[in-house]
């Protein structure tokens, strides 16, 4: 499982034209889910998204995070994330859980977070053709990855 996660000032999800969901100051994150990715993984992944200190303390030092700076999370499911292009110039998909397996991670992943985070957690909507906006504050930006655990 991989997250793509971005300090933002706002976030967005718009569908066919109109805005499904967003956010002000927090996090937007994109959310890979592979084959054979577990709730260890997502159970895992919520713990280090919910510490991550990126946001900035009265000094200007990234040393709070999300908890601490009370932001939000927009959580956007993202399969290309599990992209590989170990093999030509068309990327291949083959590593991406079928939706009977990523959906559930998906929300398990959004309802790990909201308990975390104590608040709602805003969301995409899977397998849909979304436009997301975003204002990347810093900008940080930031990709872990379960299999790797750094």
């Amino acid at each position: 499982m991989r997250l793509v996660i971005q300090r933002v000032t706002r976030a967005s999800v718009t569908i066919g034209g109109v805005l499904h969901s967003s956010i002000s100051a927090g996090i937007m994150v994109l959310v890979g889910i592979e084959t054979g990715d577990t709730a260890a993984d997502v159970d895992w992944l919520a713990g280090k998204l919910a510490s991550l200190r990126i946001f900035n303390d009265e000094a200007g030092v990234m040393n709070r995070s999300i908890t601490d700076a009370g932001g939000e999370l927009l959580a956007v499911s993202q399969f290309t994330l599990t992209a590989s292009t170990r093999k030509g110039n068309r990327p291949s998909y083959i590593r991406a859980a079928r939706p009977d397996e990523a959906v559930p991670l998906y929300e398990l992943f959004c309802k790990v977070m909201e308990e975390r985070l104590g608040k709602e957690v805003k969301r995409g909507v899977f397998g849909a053709d979304m436009q997301v906006e975003l204002i990347n504050d810093g900008p940080v930006t930031i990709i872990i990855d379960s299999r790797l655990r750094e």
